[in-house]
């Protein structure tokens, strides 16, 4: 038996060693195909911080509990337990045999039983789960194993099933042996020797046999495992086992964050394509990836490391509303592609008419365009889908979970590079868009000159650079409206509640007006990096014409952009989002909220809040808009099951915002229905191409009845005003006891507090600003504004109770705020007369038709 059991080891230990290096050479040709790649190198001490947290500490894997937990163990195992196949060898000379040193070490031996015992245990609820959810495999939200190869898991669980059953025999039948000669210690076998005494009639020979038959099987599943691998270099399942240190370590950022908010310019030969030295690019360089040898070297590194764990596929918005796009199989579609091409990609030119006809096929196969079969997995023609490509929201759902750090985003923008530069192939409504940035600076198509209508019945001024300061050295802020902030309807209501807001809490800020252009964000997400970049340099040029430093925006896309990616253009900027500015000047007490004291009984109003991809996955900003809310006084957050870090998105990102959704459920209408069984009164986000995804599809669910009509979707900033600006119900009436009007940043009492140095210039006196007015004091006069501007009636502070649906004279957003009416600002008391039918009902008009189409 030890004879053969040597033979059979040493055989298919060589065979699967020659065939694993030819492997692993094979690979590294595949990988180092793809084009150079910056800043992959830099700072490798922060790198390898980051490979031990990620691999060692788990931190990626344990976004799923439950599972993380079970693969650590495995991992773990895969690496210690190599220690006991080495044994294995050794035993197959001398059933005696242990490792020098440390193979009769009692914490050797303590923790080698934990990690088999809890490795088998791992892999049974693996196999189980797999087995029991046949549903796992199919085409749904659930299926997150649609499309992987199942084989290739069971083997690689059967693999670890089996090496684990090997170890536990072995300490087992170590157990016997030393038994027999009356040496036998539990001590130093904790977790095996029950299954050693199970052995203890067996013979001292019968012993050994034992040894050497199980020793040649572990021996024999392991090599086995290594031949199988070795001849399938697409396996990713077993192979990331040794590519994720690679990937990881090579990640994007060296700081260790995903690669999430700002994209990586376009490169060519592993340099960035500068447009306003287009002519000095070679002409056959690639403009984004029209070929797989088009990817960089890290690209294929991601491909070769997927795992087919099927997270990314869980989490994506257009898979979960039946469209093409699985972010996991389009990885796997391009790895298969890459592995398939190599042969002629690696043969010398006039070796490759001799190639096998399958390799010439995939050669000639195109990378984008029509597909033969389904879409997510053609069976002929090309590889990607434009269904596929194009379905992207660049929400980063993918990028967030992916437990080996591929960079799904990067790579689909790099394709529609190609598509929109070199094939003009992009979905037609794009034309729309770029016509509108590149002639006018906004996606839209209007006017540079309307960007300032938001501004107007404001009742204080809103300092523009150029005109009223000559640069921004002479405010705090920059306040960055945006095209939606400036354009949009529904956002400009957000813009006039911020810059109330800001004015106050007494914070100097200006605005660019005319002089304010895109930022790009839906250029570069579409691919059309050209435009990106003509409208980035010439935004950065205003930059520093005006001193810009310090910048404030609404729109998370804006926010994105300029803080991470017009750095690319020698801007260094400190970039904030309104949530973060007026969280802050909240908590520093400049803005006080105040309760609806008309709600009674201390009832509050539900509020759910939508987290943008762009502030919260691309900027891990989560906890500014939601502390806000819950300093509301009279708001309650219910979150949604998929919130933070797991949001789903609304719809509009990747530039979808100007395309139509023509397939599946459309994204939008999924995340309204989610934010809607909260039974919100009040759905909040911070970024109006939320606020416009959602307000549709609230729109649409109230239209078929589905949603409450007193439902509305808000800015965080908006609700935020609106309970800064109430003020209690006065006790009497009382005159204005000012001679002059009240200035308008300090147009309520209750919105500063911890300010010594303003006074009450209402009562005329010179004592402190109280947090809240007294009961005699005087808290109306001619120039308060008593109701927030631009608001709902949920948020509004209204003296009446909300109407009922029923009720005809039910608001769903009142009309703008301009001067009080001089036949009513003399009265003291703050409640207003209900407005007529015709105007209530005109004002229901407004809000159907408030749509971006």
């Amino acid at each position: 038996m030890q004879i053969f059991a040597i033979v059979v080891s040493l055989a298919i230990t060589a065979v699967g060693v020659a065939l694993f290096v030819k492997a692993i050479r094979h690979i590294i040709a595949v990988v180092k195909l793809g084009q150079p790649t910056a800043s992959r190198t830099g700072n490798p001490k922060a790198r390898t911080v980051t490979l031990l947290k990620e691999s060692l500490g788990h931190t990626r894997m344990l976004q799923w509990t439950a599972v993380g937990v079970g693969h650590w163990f495995v991992f773990i195992g895969f690496g210690l337990l190599f220690f006991t196949l080495l044994t294995a060898f050794g035993q197959l000379f001398d059933p005696h045999f242990a490792l020098p040193l440390i193979g009769h070490f009692f914490l050797y031996e303590w923790i080698t039983e934990l990690f088999t015992w809890a490795m088998l245990v791992a892999i049974v609820a693996f196999i189980g789960y797999r087995l029991s959810r046949p549903k796992e495999r199919e085409r749904g939200t659930t299926g997150r194993f649609y499309g992987s190869t199942m084989w290739q898991a069971y083997f690689v669980e059967a693999v670890i099933l089996g090496v684990g059953l090997c170890i536990v025999t072995l300490r087992g039948l170590e157990y016997a042996l030393v038994a027999d000669e009356g040496d036998a210690s539990v001590f130093h076998f904790p977790l095996t020797f029950w299954l050693g005494e199970a052995f203890g009639g067996l013979s001292t020979t019968g012993v050994e046999n034992a040894i050497y038959l199980v020793a040649m099987l572990k021996i024999v599943i392991s090599f086995t495992w290594m031949i199988v691998i070795s001849l399938n270099t697409t396996m990713g399942v077993a192979w990331h086992r040794f590519t994720a240190f690679f990937n990881i370590f090579f990640k994007r950022k060296d700081t260790g964050g995903t690669a999430l908010g700002g994209l990586q310019p376009m490169m060519v030969n592993g340099e960035p394509i500068d447009f306003e030295n287009i002519e000095d690019l070679d002409e056959d360089a690639a403009m984004g990836v029209g070929n797989i040898e088009d990817f960089a070297w890290k690209g294929i590194l991601d491909f070769t490391s997927c795992t087919e764990c099927g997270r990314c596929q869980s989490q994506c918005p257009a898979w979960n509303t039946d469209k093409p796009l699985s972010p996991k199989l389009l990885i796997t579609n391009l790895r298969d592609h890459a592995y398939a091409k190599a042969p002629y990609l690696l043969a010398d030119p006039d070796e490759r008419d001799g190639l096998p006809d399958e390799v010439k096929a995939a050669a000639e196969r195109e990378l984008v365009g029509a597909t033969e079969g389904d879409p997510t997995l053609p069976s002929g023609g090309a590889v990607i889908d434009p269904d596929v490509l194009w379905s992207c929201t660049s929400c980063g759902a993918c990028v967030q979970q992916c437990p080996v750090d591929i960079e799904h985003v990067d790579h689909i923008v790099d394709m529609r590079r190609y598509q929109v530069l070199i094939e003009s192939s992009f979905p037609s409504e794009l034309n729309g868009l770029f016509k509108g940035l590149e002639n006018k600076g906004n996606p839209w198509n209007m006017s540079p000159n309307a960007r300032m209508d938001w501004a107007k019945d404001l009742d204080f001024e809103v300092k523009q650079v150029g005109v009223d300061v000559e640069d921004l050295d002479e405010v705090d802020w920059l306040f960055w409206v945006g095209c939606a902030g400036a354009y949009e309807d529904r956002a400009k209501k957000t813009t006039r509640a911020v810059a109330e807001l800001l004015t106050t809490a007494g914070v100097s800020f200006a605005v660019l007006g005319d002089g304010e252009t895109c930022t790009g964000d839906p250029a570069r997400r579409a691919g059309n990096e050209f435009v990106f970049q003509q409208l980035a340099m010439q935004n950065a040029e205003v930059f520093k014409e005006t001193k810009v430093k310090k910048v404030v925006s609404t729109c998370a896309h804006c926010f994105n952009t300029l803080k991470n990616e017009y750095s690319q253009f020698g801007v260094e900027l400190e970039v904030v989002h309104h949530t973060q500015l007026l969280n802050r000047l909240v908590r520093e007490g400049k803005l006080t909220p105040v309760a609806d004291r008309s709600a009674g009984n201390g009832a509050k109003r539900s509020v759910t809040y939508h987290d943008p991809c762009y502030l919260g996955r691309h900027n891990q900003v989560y906890s500014p808009p939601r502390e806000l809310l819950d300093v509301i006084p009279d708001a309650k957050l219910t979150e949604m099951p998929r919130n933070s870090e797991r949001s789903f998105c609304c719809g509009a990102g990747g530039a979808r915002m100007w395309m139509e959704e023509n397939l599946g459920e459309r994204i939008n209408l999924n995340r309204t229905t989610e934010a809607l069984e909260t039974g919100a009164d009040q759905i909040a986000t911070g970024c109006p191409f939320c606020r416009v995804m959602l307000s549709d599809g609230l729109t649409a669910k109230q239209a078929d009845g589905s949603a409450r009509e007193e439902v509305e979707v808000l800015d965080v900033a908006q609700l935020l005003l609106a309970s800064v600006k109430r003020a209690p119900k006065p006790q009497a009436p009382a005159e204005p006891a000012a001679a002059e009007p009240e200035p308008v940043a300090a147009a309520t009492a209750t919105a500063v507090l911890d300010r010594p140095e303003e006074t009450s210039e209402s009562s005329g006196t010179d004592e402190a600003v109280k947090a809240e007015p007294e009961p005699e004091d005087v808290t109306q006069t001619e120039d308060t504004v008593t109701e927030p501007s631009e608001v709902g009636p949920a948020a509004e502070a209204s003296e009446e109770p909300t109407p009922t649906p029923e009720d005809p004279a039910a608001e769903t957003e009142p009309a703008d705020v301009t001067e009080p009416d001089p036949a009513t600002s003399d009265e003291p008391d703050s409640s207003t007369e209900p407005e007529d039918d015709a105007a209530v009902q005109a004002d229901k008009d407004e809000k159907r038709d408030d749509t971006l189409f």
